[in-house]
């Protein structure tokens, strides 16, 4: 109850910072003025303790905008994309902290800002993480991880359309209808599973539940037997490093998710990067055409 109370009260505190004092809503992005004042210098974040927020708050002081009232706004991924949703249809400013792949980086047409200080990394794949020993319990199982990886592109269509309605199986299925050729290279050298099990750990996020779903429709129609569970980020690499859990697709690193891979790196196999282009940091909507650059956050 008092858990529910506090996400409650922080999420009216976020709408209230970003409501102002000019009325019931802030005013169109007006690219002649300062974005700190339209916006009460406030970056418009999500839940504590995530990685994305510890980086953001990094970047305040790196790029000192703290020095220049600059704060992050601690809310929900669902706070923050209800007002997200809210400020790109009036086309009112924001900044957020963003990740990809994310259907909302499609969906509100966000642009990532430059982070030459590489506060954010200069890099991020999602990558497929196994327990020590699935490699001789389960090679079948193993060769297919080593085969899994896709593109963004292929994977944000899939992502899109079980974000807007489409049953998350439905989907996966047309998705395998689709691409004929990719699954048979998924599938090469894997060997039929005859019933055998492995468990696929996730985190509840929509690219994450999309790309699970699709790896467990594809073993299961090879023969396996496959059971998902789906976990908080450190819950989900204790269970890969306690071999309560077989594998995951969904490990993105090396930033966001790095401080478990650098705690549990002895007791877990990264097996390999399965998807490029992944990416964290502050963003905001292409119609803020003169905010490209963090930096641009106290100069413009």
């Amino acid at each position: 109850m008092k858990k529910k109370l506090l996400l409650w009260l922080t999420s009216l505190s976020l709408v209230l910072i970003l409501v102002g004092c000019n009325g019931a809503q802030l005013p169109k992005y007006q690219s002649h003025k300062s974005l700190g004042p339209q916006i009460n210098y406030t970056i418009t974040g999500i839940e504590a303790g995530s990685g994305i927020m510890g980086r953001a708050d990094q970047a305040l002081t790196s790029y000192h905008l703290k020095s220049q009232k600059w704060q992050l706004m601690t809310s929900s991924t669902a706070a923050m994309i209800s007002t997200l949703d809210k400020a790109t249809k009036n086309k009112q400013p924001i900044v957020v902290t963003a990740w990809q792949p994310h259907w909302m980086v499609e969906k509100y047409n966000l642009k990532f800002l430059k982070d030459p200080k590489h506060v954010f990394g200069k890099g991020e794949s999602m990558r497929t993480v196994a327990r020590l020993g699935l490699k001789k319990d389960n090679p079948g199982v193993y060769q297919f991880l080593k085969n899994f990886h896709w593109q963004l592109d292929e994977a944000t269509p899939l992502m899109m359309k079980i974000n807007s309605g489409v049953k998350t199986e439905t989907a996966v299925k047309d998705y395998i209808n689709q691409h004929p050729q990719q699954i048979k290279a998924w599938l090469q050298n894997v060997p039929a599973g005859n019933g055998k099990k492995v468990t696929l750990v996730y985190t509840p996020f929509d690219y994450e539940v999309a790309a699970t779903n699709l790896v467990k429709k594809v073993l299961t129609d090879h023969g396996y037997k496959v059971d998902m569970r789906q976990l908080d980020v450190g819950i989900m690499w204790s269970a890969l490093s306690s071999k309560s859990a077989d594998a995951t697709v969904v490990a993105e690193l090396p930033v966001t998710q790095g401080l478990y891979e650098k705690k549990y790196h002895n007791k877990i196999d990264v097996v390999r990067s399965n998807l490029p282009g992944a990416k964290t940091g502050l963003a905001v909507p292409k119609y803020m055409k003169n905010i490209n650059t963090i930096d641009d956050l106290k100069n413009k």
